[in-house]
């Protein structure tokens, strides 16, 4: 018997649908084609004592499980939810004939919970763009896939409720994010305020000039000097973010799995580089800063 599951790979911050077929026949033997990596090969591993501890098994069948496009390289543990549901459907365990209108992403624990992914919201805008009803994915990662208008997010503690919502009927909490109201809301609260600096005023006063000119700013000075605390107040005097620049900081956030439990990231981001780090990591960190500040500065 055979069934298609839905799930996605991401590559930068842009994401691809992948096709996951699943072949149950006479037979013994588990094969997993499609250039999956070390993690997904390990999946079956993870699914069988997932699936084993909620009630339901790996059928001592042939299984085959196409990840497609083949020749596209896959990588990540997030498969696992989709192959188990694939496996499930295909060997006649569960019925689920809404399956193929789903994206269906998450990370399986033995016990057949789920554990966080990456890049929710790129996926999520793909989804919605190839027209798939819904996303299902580990509740941590719900607010950040759910800022996509026009698609049902899920989000999901246990693999078991994947599987009632399917077979059974039962109904899945919806994750609703009302995106305008959570930008405003928060634009006006940063977590480090400039205003809560007591002196410095001649520092203070570069750091104003370099944010309303768009310029690059240096602090050099002992350690305790106030560099650190000076430069992570920076962000809240700098122009607010448009919506648009908030979805692309969010994006960004979300491949690098930076996002969890939040929503909508609404003020300009601050990283700040390690005193131990190396001269190559940091002229890597200071261009990747210097994109991003350009690219707020000509967006906005």
């Amino acid at each position: 018997m055979l069934s298609k599951v839905y799930g996605s790979a991401v590559f930068g911050v842009e994401a691809t649908t992948i096709a996951v077929e699943v072949n149950v026949d006479g037979g013994i033997g588990y094969h997993l084609v499609g250039l999956p990596d070390n993690a997904i090969r390990e999946s079956n591993f993870r699914i069988a004592a997932a699936l084993l501890n909620n009630g339901y098994k790996i059928p001592g069948k042939k299984i085959t499980i196409n990840m497609a496009p083949a020749d596209l390289r896959k990588e990540g543990s997030a498969y696992d939810l989709t192959l188990a549901l694939g496996i499930l459907s295909a060997s006649g365990q569960i019925f689920a004939e809404e399956l193929e209108r789903y994206i269906i992403m998450g990370e399986l624990s033995l016990d057949g919970s789920l554990q966080p992914i990456k890049g929710a919201l790129p996926i999520a805008l793909k989804a919605r763009e190839e027209g798939f009803k819904g996303f299902i994915l580990p509740k941590v990662n719900s607010r950040e896939a759910a800022i996509v208008e026009g698609l049902e997010v899920y989000g999901v503690d246990k693999i078991e409720e994947v599987i009632a919502y399917f077979d059974k009927r039962e109904a899945l909490e919806q994750t609703h994010v009302d995106i305008r109201a959570e930008f405003y809301k928060n634009l006006d609260f940063p977590e480090y305020d400039f205003s809560d600096v007591k002196g410095q005023e001649s520092i203070k006063r570069c750091m104003e000039i370099a944010a309303s000119g768009g310029h690059n700013i240096i602090l050099i000075g002992p350690p305790g000097a106030g560099k650190t605390m000076l430069a992570k107040r920076l962000p809240s005097i700098l122009p607010p973010m448009t919506l648009q620049e908030a979805l692309e900081t969010t994006k960004i956030h979300s491949v690098v799995g930076k996002i969890k439990n939040m929503g909508l990231m609404c003020q300009r981001p601050f990283r700040s580089p390690h005193h131990t780090i190396s001269d190559v990591k940091f002229l890597f960190v200071s261009v990747i800063i210097f994109i991003i500040l350009v690219l707020s500065i000509v967006l906005y």
